[in-house]
């Protein structure tokens, strides 16, 4: 059954605030994949270059976990970060 536009919303903005308020902390990867798919789910489909990313090797990674989701719509990004969510973060 397919989620609505509006559940959809619903549910993506309460994994962010979860994510966002959780204490646990996460290996770099997986965290990259939280960053790809939120940025994804809140900006356009496109892999600009971000302002004020910090050093050159942070930007890169970035980078590449954008170009990594390059191409998935933002309900796709939405549905991936609530899944990411829920599969890390259980409390």
């Amino acid at each position: 059954m397919t989620k609505s536009k509006k559940q959809l919303d619903l549910e993506f903005e309460e994994a962010y605030h979860k994510a966002s308020k959780t204490d646990l902390r996460f290996p770099p990867d997986v965290r990259l994949h939280f960053y790809a798919y939120y940025k994804r789910a809140t900006k356009d489909n496109s892999t600009h270059k971000e302002e004020n990313l910090g050093s050159r090797l942070i930007s890169a990674f970035k980078m590449n976990a954008l170009f990594q989701t390059k191409g998935i719509s933002k309900d796709q990004a939405k549905q991936k970060y609530i899944d990411l969510v829920n599969k890390y973060i259980t409390d």
